[in-house]
């Protein structure tokens, strides 16, 4: 376990969901894969200030629907719905078939690790304050309510003539723990100096502890439904 792994793709399956859902044969594996990559560096390059985390890939037949978790979906929608209708032209003639764009507005945005690495990466390209940021970011996670939080700096900070890597935590984070809901963002950001590579962990508490919980409170609203038999006269 001493093995560097990204904390999403460690819990595939278990508690986190593929970001690509299809089923392909030998001679189209290859074609969607690519086509899943230009897609995602589209969406990247033209809304970079749309805040979109994720973007996940659902191809049924015949049919392709990209779904966008992003905090500023009004951006991406546009007015009157032209910006979507341009985006949905636009990846149509990468995929080269139907497209369905389905938005998801992320209702705390504190605590989507890749906006917060997106955050940092803005603040180091103004030339602000590296210590500064990253404390702030750390303090923004955990009032939002994460339960832990890491954010790590790699690459000449601060202009150094030596690479060196900056780290600032706050609460736990229990990467070892496969039931543990672990967010992970990454992103670089391009310095006069180089560039400054960042990764951000937000721990937001155990999955199936939470999901025992509703099952222990389902079953105890049940028991409270039940009648119970009238206590005799004395």
């Amino acid at each position: 376990m001493g093995q560097k792994a990204i904390p999403t793709g460690l819990r595939l399956g278990i508690v986190e969901n593929w970001r690509s859902r299809w089923y392909a044969d030998k001679r189209s594996f290859g074609r969607y894969l690519v086509e899943d990559q230009k897609i995602r560096k589209f969406i990247k390059d033209n809304y970079m200030y749309a805040a979109i985390a994720t973007v996940e890939i659902e191809r049924t037949a015949g049919r392709t629907t990209i779904i966008l978790h992003t905090a500023r979906p009004g951006i991406i929608i546009g007015r009157k719905g032209q910006e979507v209708d341009r985006l949905k032209s636009r990846i149509e003639d990468i995929t080269a078939e139907p497209v369905n764009i389905k938005i998801q507005e992320i209702s705390s945005p504190g605590l989507s690790a890749q906006l917060v690495a997106e955050a940092i990466r803005e603040q180091l390209e103004k030339r602000a304050s590296f210590r500064r940021t990253v404390k702030r970011a750390v303090e923004q996670v955990m009032e939002a309510g994460a339960e832990g939080a890491k954010v790590r700096l790699a690459g000449r900070i601060g202009g150094s003539d030596m690479a060196r890597r900056e780290v600032q935590s706050a609460g736990k984070i229990p990467l070892q723990t496969l039931r543990a809901k672990i967010d992970y963002g990454f992103t670089e950001a391009a310095t006069t100096y180089g560039n400054i590579g960042i990764k951000v962990w937000v721990y937001t508490g155990e999955v199936l502890k939470e999901r025992k919980e509703d099952v222990k409170h389902a079953v105890d609203a049940e028991a409270g439904e039940v009648p119970q038999e009238p206590a005799g006269k004395s």
